[in-house]
């Protein structure tokens, strides 16, 4: 299945994508996809519902509706860095010999064609193209990562934006250059694992401008979705609706020479095959 949410900012109604183009109102089954939703196994109780009887719910018509974050505020973000070899040469960095994991403040979530905000005094605006998990079970100190895709809900386009003078020359943590307002486009969908099949095997891409400035696989993952998941739930408890941003491939603004930040007016698109297109317009906070 496709999971959608459309309408204002704060006023998402909830909706599937059948396989046809047919998007169908299923507020008659849950208000909204949030972590309650997950929480309760709604996943579960939408298929049954829907492959019983989708002509029993309403059809929407989407054309010129905003489409919001497939899923409402996750309850966190947590985010994996330098997960592509290329990505850590590029940026200075080794391959590190465990995931390197920072996160990002739940409020970054925006719609996948929502403007992005360049922060106030920020001349290092940069763009990350993901694959972004969606929890969907609790995960605690699973025994290994045969059992960790069993806990994901889905998968979708994730754009980790960044601030790279914040992140890296302010001293501190990398949270100040990745929880700036807008900083994490979502969407269009979450996509079931039925549908996706192997995670591994998903090619990425971000244009900038008309230009094509990444062009990866999660193929090349240093450490693997099934992986991170285990990896994860031995530090913390990952919840339903959690988010996991699983690094980005070669290609980032930072990387290019000249560097290639981004500013207002600039416009990025990003795509993972099978999970939908993104495009953001940028402009001043």
């Amino acid at each position: 299945m496709k999971l959608l949410r459309f309408g204002p900012p704060g006023q998402e109604r909830p909706a599937v994508l059948l396989a046809d183009g047919t998007a169908l109102d299923v507020r008659a089954v849950t208000p909204d996809y949030n972590s309650a939703f997950f929480a309760r196994s709604g996943m579960e109780e939408l298929r049954a519902r829907v492959e019983d009887g989708a002509g029993l719910f309403g059809q929407l018509d989407l054309g010129g509706s905003r489409i919001g974050p497939p899923v409402a505020r996750p309850p966190k973000i947590v985010c994996i860095g330098l997960n592509y070899a290329d990505h850590a040469r590029e940026s200075g960095n080794p391959l590190p010999a465990e995931p390197t994991v920072f996160m990002k403040a739940p409020y970054t979530v925006v719609g996948p064609d929502d403007d992005v905000l360049v922060p106030r005094g920020s001349t290092r605006t940069d763009y990350e193209v993901e694959l972004g998990v969606i929890v969907g079970r609790t995960a605690r100190y699973l025994d290994s990562p045969a059992e960790a895709l069993g806990h994901v809900a889905g998968y979708c386009v994730s754009n980790d934006v960044s601030e790279r003078e914040f992140q890296l020359e302010r001293g501190g943590q990398w949270d100040k250059g990745k929880s700036c307002e807008t900083f994490n486009p979502l969407g269009p969908w979450l996509v079931t694992p039925d549908e996706v099949g192997d995670p591994q095997q998903l090619a990425l891409t971000t244009v900038v401008n008309g230009q094509t400035r990444q062009d990866g696989s999660t193929k090349d993952m240093a450490f693997g979705v099934d992986y991170l998941i285990w990896y994860l739930s031995q530090f913390m408890v990952l919840e339903p609706g959690d988010l996991i941003n699983t690094g980005t491939p070669a290609g980032v603004g930072l990387g290019m020479n000249p560097p290639g930040f981004l500013r207002a007016g600039d416009v990025m698109e990003l795509e993972v095959a099978g999970l939908g297109r993104q495009r953001q317009l940028l402009r001043d906070a």
